[in-house]
């Protein structure tokens, strides 16, 4: 017998946490976005040690194409670390891309040694649809106009297994992702810089909320 509605467990999703790295004027890169990696070697160290207990990694499309980044584990010795965690050796990635567009380009498909992943809605125009199939390993799609994150996270720990899923933002993903409650923990990086400048992006993005009570 099921239990009643109103005492069921919602579907699991991974635990969700953030890792993000900012100017002391909370700025995740500067105005043009041209400067966005700023971190310290420490924070470098850091964050593939974040990546070596996580099943998955997940960053937008906009950071993925906006550098170099493979979003995998860091080398042989975050690899092993990887292990003695009792994780796979190599961690999934996972690209969120709300329109499907995305730089078929970009370093992270020049890599292939653990299965990518792009998350993007349902009512993908096929051309844009057929592109993403060609460059990750699996395409999954929830939402008709507007990604469903929450359905998507559940997905990821239905299917592919993902219980502890790392976010390395940018920005609108973290708004997309902290607006529905589905964030865990987050590891904030203050870095002693100032960038300034009213459009540089912040850790949090989109429309933002216009009450206290709102705030996450």
């Amino acid at each position: 017998m099921k239990p009643p509605a109103s005492i069921r467990r919602p579907p699991a999703r991974p635990f969700v946490f953030i890792n993000m790295a900012m100017s002391a004027d909370g700025k995740i890169a500067t105005a043009n976005r041209e400067v966005s990696t700023f971190g310290s070697p420490a924070d470098h160290r850091h964050m593939l040690e974040l990546r070596a207990t996580a099943d998955a990694v997940m960053a937008g499309a906009r950071t993925v194409d906006s550098g170099p980044t493979t979003m995998g584990p860091g080398g042989k010795k975050y690899q092993s670390l990887r292990l003695k965690n009792g994780l796979n050796e190599f961690n999934l990635r996972v690209i969120v891309t709300g329109n499907g567009t995305i730089d078929p380009e970009a370093e992270i498909f020049r890599h292939r040694f653990s299965p990518i992943i792009i998350l993007t809605c349902e009512g993908l125009p096929k051309r844009k649809l057929m592109q993403l199939e060609s460059l990750a390993d699996s395409v999954g799609q929830f939402g008709r106009k507007q990604l469903d994150l929450a359905r998507a996270l559940v997905w990821l720990r239905t299917i592919w297994k993902v219980r502890r899923l790392l976010c390395e933002g940018g920005g609108e993903l973290n708004a997309a992702m902290l607006q529905p409650a589905l964030v865990d923990e987050i590891h904030l990086t203050l870095c002693p810089l100032l960038f300034g400048g009213k459009n540089a992006p912040t850790i949090a993005e989109g429309d933002g909320v216009v009450r206290l009570a709102d705030a996450a």
